[in-house]
């Protein structure tokens, strides 16, 4: 078990790809807070069935209060901190619209909770892996900030502004032996993407590997990236994508 003994915070992890990482997890023995702003219990039941350990925290990651409070608790309840998974976004039900007719209140709801999010989290769980010396950060891009998606302007650039705040926060926490790095996943059959597409006309043509991503098709990434064999990786965006994006 490579994460045998962490501690993980799993945000947006009750369902979807959180709830598939939040799984992958604690099979390689890490203890997992879920954290989401919606009902999280099915996640810690599968979990607990495989013989792991989970809790709960409800959290809206674009307030500091509740970020600050979920690592709080979770340093309370296991001890540590040392993983934090940086999943909860906003693309569930999303609308395609041209550019020019985006509510302001959506986009700027989009990047409170993409990019501000991520950012909160990562300044509420800071105190704790700096004190233990060593910390592992994860957060979510898209291969839609290196391709585009019409209709997806407000999406697509908080997803680049993922990258953009890993490769900075890189630099600031290095010297404190926290690394932090991106995945940015293609389109992937999850709940959210069948909210916004129909999954089964997605053209693979131009995917390598020539098949839908599936969320277990991102869980070794994130594992590696969370484990102590990736200490000498920081401020990267590794895509997983099946080839389509090459860079």
């Amino acid at each position: 078990m490579r994460l045998k003994d962490k501690v993980a915070i799993v945000t947006g992890g009750a369902r979807g790809l959180g709830k598939s990482f939040s799984i992958a997890l604690a099979k390689e023995g890490a203890r997992i807070m879920v954290a989401d702003i919606t009902d999280f219990q099915e996640t810690i039941s599968e979990i607990e069935s495989l013989g792991g350990v989970a809790k709960g925290i409800r959290v809206d990651v674009s307030i500091e209060e509740d970020t600050l409070k979920m690592a709080e608790q979770t340093f309370h309840t296991f001890g540590r901190i040392d993983i934090l998974i940086n999943n909860a976004a906003i693309i569930y039900g999303l609308l395609r619209k041209p550019f020019f007719e985006i509510d302001p209140e959506v986009w700027d709801k989009v990047m409170r909770v993409n990019v501000k999010g991520p950012w909160l989290c990562t300044k509420a769980v800071f105190p704790y892996m700096k004190q233990q010396g060593k910390g592992k950060i994860i957060n979510l891009s898209s291969e839609t900030f290196f391709t585009g998606s019409h209709g997806f302007v407000h999406y697509v650039a908080s997803k680049g502004g993922v990258v953009g705040l890993t490769r900075a926060l890189a630099v600031e926490l290095g010297p404190y032996n926290i690394n932090i790095n991106a995945v940015a996943p293609g389109f992937t059959d999850t709940e959210a993407s069948r909210s916004i597409a129909d999954v089964t006309k997605y053209d693979t043509s131009r995917t390598p590997l020539g098949r839908l991503e599936k969320p277990e098709d991102l869980v070794g990434a994130v594992i590696f990236l969370a484990s102590d064999e990736s200490d000498f990786i920081t401020g990267q965006t590794l895509l997983v994508d099946g080839g389509r994006v090459m860079h």
